[in-house]
């Protein structure tokens, strides 16, 4: 067996056995379905998940305030808990541009840790994947949340500040679909995702992901705030999915 099929396979072997039973995960509303959907798999065992309202990166205090609130409520179900935000876009204090979303999250105690991604879309495609799809265009990326709940993600945007940012997206913008998302949401809404594309003046386009690196930078994570507890990170074989 060469050597990058043995790291795939040890790859596949640890998102199978990985435990989240002993996890509460506190994560952005931007990216409820996808962690719903690895929940229903069975893969996202975790005792709790919470939510911080979509589009906080706008408002960073709200931000703030909210993942200080869930992390607490997290704390009421389990000591292990995993923060699902990005560490370079989600969070910018203009008031101190040196506290990051890390010195947040310090400061809310131990057993806590964020997952190894900059942003949302990193966490659906890696950026050597976001330059193969781009192929050389300048694009905008998307996911599912952020169209669902693109009054929040883009809140008190205008149409100036909308012609300022996406027309130089030559390539349009592209949403990172691992759910299943686009062929509903354009059936049922289309006139919701023309008058979006229209007041972002550029296309918008899917492109079908796997939910495969959300699966291993959770992993990563569980075993990460586990390890800081002491405590075993496999499925116990009652909980081992078939």
């Amino acid at each position: 067996m060469d050597e990058a099929k043995l790291r795939m396979n040890q790859k596949m072997s640890i998102e199978s056995e990985i435990s989240f039973e002993h996890c509460s995960i506190v994560a952005c509303g931007t990216l409820s379905m996808e962690l719903n959907q690895l929940k229903r798999s069975g893969f996202l065992n975790a005792r709790r998940i919470e939510y911080t309202k979509p589009g906080r990166h706008e408002v960073p205090r709200e931000l703030e305030q909210q993942l200080v609130d869930r992390i607490a409520k997290a704390k009421n179900h389990t000591e292990a808990i995993i923060v699902v935000y990005g560490g370079k876009f989600c969070f910018i204090d203009m008031n101190d541009p040196g506290r990051t979303i890390d010195h947040v999250i310090e400061e809310q105690g131990k057993h806590i840790a964020r997952i190894n991604a900059t942003h949302c879309v990193d966490m659906l495609a890696a950026a050597e994947q976001r330059e193969k799809i781009r192929d050389g265009e300048k694009v905008f990326w998307l996911t599912p949340g952020w169209i669902v709940h693109r009054d929040l993600v883009f809140q008190d945007w205008d149409k100036g500040k909308a012609n300022e940012t996406f027309p130089q997206h030559r390539g349009g913008a592209i949403v990172l679909d691992s759910v299943g998302f686009w062929d509903d949401y354009s059936a049922r809404h289309p006139e919701k995702l023309l008058g979006f594309s229209d007041w972002m003046g550029i296309p918008i386009r899917p492109y079908n992901v796997s939910l495969s690196r959300l699966k291993k930078l959770l992993s990563e994570c569980a075993a990460q705030v586990h390890q800081s507890l002491g405590l075993d990170v496999s499925r116990s074989e009652t909980g081992k999915r078939g």
